[in-house]
C-alpha cells in the first residue's frame, strides 16, 4: 500500500535546506580546495603526458597551459566529487534530519511512498562511489539488521534493506552496486527521491534549487589567479637544471664508496 506523499512544507524544508548546505558547506570548501592548487605539490607533474594535455587542450605546451590542464580537471572534477561525497553523512543529518537514524550502519530509515513499508537505507552519492571492499561492509551493516530483527521479533524483508543513491539513473551503476542489488535493492536517482518523499518530480526540483545557488556563484576570476600562480611554479620547475655540479658531487662520493640522489 503506498503512503501519502510528504507535505509542500516538508518538502520545501528539504529543498531549502539543501540550498543552504550547499551555499554554506560545500561552495566554500570547494573554493578553499582551489586555492589550494596554487602550490604544484597538490599534483604530481608529469612533464611527458601534462605537455600533452596541455597541447591538447589549448593547442600549446607552455607553462600556463599545463597549468589549465592540471587545475581544470581538480577543480571541476575531483574537488568537488570528493568534498560532496565526504559531507553525505552531514547532508543526510541537516537536510534529511527528518528521517535520520539511529541504528548502527544505517544513514535514514522512511516510509516508501511506494509500497509502504519501512525502509532501512544506506545513503551513497553517486552510481560509481563505491569500490569492491564497500560490497561487504554494505551487506554487514543490513545483516546488523537482520539480526537486529530477529533478536526483537521485527518483520523486516530483505527489500526493505536498502542503498540509497543520490543521482543517476540505472544504467549508470557501476558493477559493484549490482553486485549489491542481487540481495538488497539500489535505489538510484529519481526513483531514491520519489520513494522518499512522494513527489514524482521532486529529484528534478533539487537539482534545479542546487543550480540556482551554482548561479550565484563565479569562480572564474579565483581559477584564473590560481592558474597564473601555478604557471610560473612550473616554468621555475621545467627550466633546464646546471646537472654538471650535481654529477661531479656525485662521481666523487661513489669514489669513496659513496652513494648519493
Amino acid at each position: 500500500m503506498s503512503q501519502a506523499k510528504l507535505s509542500e512544507d516538508a518538502l520545501v524544508q528539504i529543498i531549502e535546506k539543501a540550498k543552504k548546505f550547499f551555499k554554506d558547506d560545500i561552495v566554500p570548501s570547494h573554493k578553499a580546495n582551489t586555492l589550494k592548487l596554487k602550490k604544484l605539490k597538490q599534483f604530481n607533474l608529469n612533464p611527458f603526458l601534462d605537455k600533452y594535455k596541455a597541447s591538447f587542450l589549448t593547442g600549446n605546451d607552455d607553462s600556463e597551459s599545463i597549468a589549465r590542464a592540471l587545475v581544470y580537471p581538480r577543480v571541476l572534477g575531483t574537488s568537488i566529487n570528493t568534498i560532496f561525497g565526504d559531507r553525505l553523512q552531514k547532508f543526510c543529518s541537516e537536510v534529511l534530519e527528518g528521517f535520520a537514524s539511529t541504528t548502527s550502519g544505517i544513514d535514514i530509515e522512511f516510509f516508501d511512498k511506494v509500497d509502504g513499508r519501512k525502509k532501512y537505507c544506506q545513503i551513497k552519492a553517486g552510481p560509481n562511489t563505491i569500490n569492491k571492499d564497500d560490497i561487504e561492509t554494505i551487506k554487514g551493516h543490513f545483516q546488523g539488521i537482520k539480526n537486529l530483527a530477529r533478536t526483537n521479533k521485527l518483520s523486516i524483508s530483505f527489500d526493505d534493506l536498502v542503498v540509497g543513491v543520490f543521482y543517476g539513473t540505472p544504467d549508470d551503476l557501476s558493477n559493484h552496486y549490482k553486485t549489491i542489488n542481487k540481495e538488497y535493492p539500489v535505489i538510484v536517482g529519481q526513483e531514491f527521491w520519489y520513494r522518499l518523499t512522494g513527489e514524482l518530480d521532486f529529484y528534478q526540483k533539487l537539482t534545479d534549487a542546487i543550480g540556482d545557488v551554482a548561479s550565484e556563484v563565479d569562480g572564474s576570476e579565483m581559477i584564473e589567479d590560481v592558474i597564473k600562480t601555478l604557471a610560473k611554479e612550473i616554468e621555475d620547475t621545467l627550466k633546464p637544471k646546471q646537472l654538471k655540479p650535481v654529477i661531479e658531487k656525485k662521481i666523487a662520493a661513489e669514489d669513496k664508496g659513496e652513494y648519493i640522489l
